[in-house]
């Protein structure tokens, strides 16, 4: 079966720092939310891309979830390395280094790293080749 991505879902324990690092940094806004009995659903999305980032609130939550060593990261596009990194250090937020990953000769990518409240790494990736 070949099927359409259309969201990544991840666990955040405090919902208003979440959704306002992920407005700040990657400019989503909420585009739905669903409470139910113990739990909301609230996906996050832009202009720029139908697929949302779904984070799952569990309510009375009070412990950090363990990330584990599976998860990998999440990963979103930018005009410019520089300009990203410099606008989200300007921001406060901690961003890696800017990094090339090359395959012999070739730049594969231009990236940095940034991660949310709960843990979950973010890669910030130059648009280009494969990565437009």
């Amino acid at each position: 079966m070949g099927g359409k991505l259309i969201h990544a879902m991840v666990r955040v324990l405090d919902e208003t720092k979440s959704i306002a690092f992920y407005e700040s940094t990657l400019k989503l806004k909420v585009a739905e939310r669903f409470d139910f009995d113990g739990f909301s659903l609230i996906y996050l999305r832009n202009e720029l891309s139908p697929f949302e980032l779904e984070l799952t609130v569990n309510h009375g939550r009070t412990e950090p979830y363990q990330l584990g060593d599976g998860y990998g990261h999440l990963a979103v596009t930018v005009d410019s390395a520089e300009s990203e990194h410099a606008r989200l250090s300007e921001a406060g937020v901690e961003a890696g280094p800017i990094r090339d990953f090359k395959h012999g000769n070739t730049t594969l990518a231009r990236f940095f790293f940034i991660t949310d409240p709960d843990g979950y790494k973010i890669e910030v990736i130059e648009r280009g080749g494969r990565f437009v």
